[in-house]
């Protein structure tokens, strides 16, 4: 993944590259993804995926204040 910002937008401070964490089935970890499209429950997964778009999140976090800046899909 490649860094996008190195200052927060806020205050100036520097930003460090971190990751989103869901959890998953037996409570295991995993990065958040972005889904394209609305939400549509399905009774088996919790959301019907199949056909749709899905990128990880990449996130930066800034060290003074707290801002947080996301991205989907880069490389």
């Amino acid at each position: 993944m490649s860094q996008r910002r190195t200052t927060c937008p806020k205050c100036g401070a520097s930003m460090e590259l971190g990751a989103i964490l869901d959890r998953g089935d037996g409570n295991r970890l995993n990065t958040a993804e972005w889904l394209e499209g609305a939400p549509e429950t399905s009774i088996w997964s919790g959301l019907k995926t199949k056909g749709r778009q899905r990128h990880p999140i990449q996130s930066y976090r800034c060290e003074r204040c707290g801002y947080l800046e996301s991205y989907a899909g880069l490389p």
